[in-house]
This record gives structure tokens, sequence and C-alpha cells, in this order.
């Protein structure tokens, strides 16, 4: 079966539904920004200050590298700027099965209202940033991905069970 990916947008849900994922499948959890994080030794805010966004993105194909040398069953939730990198889209397909949770605009400004710890978010003209990085990144998450899952309106049970069908299918192989 492998492993069940999730990317997309900051505030759209991958931490939240990994971690429900993680118990109906009994599958280990990962969070790739806890992991830099605990790596670090500080947030990713803090890191992103004293580093730059550039040694950030290259510590995040770094640990890519070693979860794909990880056992399988695994759900894997990823920051929002991990696929963007072509090198990292494809480390992705090759750790599992790519699942982009698809939030609308209106959604993501209204769950990331008061969120202060997204450094790429920082400072004035916030709504204007989000709609700026979203339409920048959609089309990339939609290219790293192998299916896309709208999350607007959804519970996580629904996106669970839109997760469980995909995986059923593929486990069932082709022409089931």
């Amino acid at each position: 079966m492998k492993n069940i990916i999730l990317i997309g947008f900051m505030g759209c849900g991958k931490t939240s539904v990994g971690g429900k994922l993680s118990r109906a499948f009994g599958w280990r959890f990962l969070d790739t920004d806890q992991l830099l994080e605990e790596e670090f030794g500080c947030t990713i805010s803090e890191f992103f200050d004293r580093e730059g966004e550039e040694e950030f993105r290259c510590r995040e194909t770094q640990l890519l590298k070693r979860l794909c040398s990880e056992p399988e069953e695994m759900i894997v939730s990823t920051g929002g700027g991990m696929p963007l990198r072509t090198e990292n889209a494809a480390l992705l397909k090759q750790l599992g099965t790519v699942f982009y949770l698809k939030a609308s605009e209106e959604a993501t400004i209204a769950r990331l209202a008061g969120d202060t710890t997204r450094p790429l978010l920082a400072g004035d003209g916030r709504e204007e940033k989000i709609r700026r990085l979203l339409g920048e990144r959609a089309p990339k998450y939609a290219a790293a991905s192998d299916y896309i899952i709208e999350t607007d309106g959804k519970s996580f049970y629904e996106i669970i069970h839109e997760v469980e069908k995909v995986m059923r299918r593929k486990k069932a192989g082709p022409g089931a």
C-alpha cells in the first residue's frame, strides 16, 4: 500500500486530517513541519528568521530523502511549500500516494485569521498574501498530486472516506 501523503496550502487541514487518517488506518503519522522543528530545536518561524527560506527548503528536501528510505504505511503531512520544488514533488510521489487537500480562498482566509505562526504571512496585507500565494501554488499542488480532494464544507470523516476509497481501489489493482 505504501504511504499516504497530504499536501496543500497552509491551513487546509493536512495535520488534522493526517492525525485522524493515522488512527483510521493504524499507520504511523508524521508531520514534516513538526519533524523539522524537532531537528532545528526551534520553530519554523525562528529558523526562517535565522537561516532564511532557501535553507529551510533545502532541509525539507533532505528530510524527504530520508523518509523515502523509511518502512511503508505512514501518513505524511507536508509543509505548504514542500511540493513546490520539482525535486520534492518527485520525491513525494516516490514516497506514496499524494492527496492535495484543496480549500477555497475564502475558507483559507477564514482558517488562517489570527494565526501568527506562518512566516510567509507575517506583516500587513495578510489576505492579499494568501490570495497571491494560493494563486501561485494551486497549479503546482495539482501537478504534484495523484488525487485532489475539495475540503470546503466537508467533515474530517468525509475527507477520510474519500482517501479510504482511493486506497481500497489502489490495493485492489487495475480493473477492480
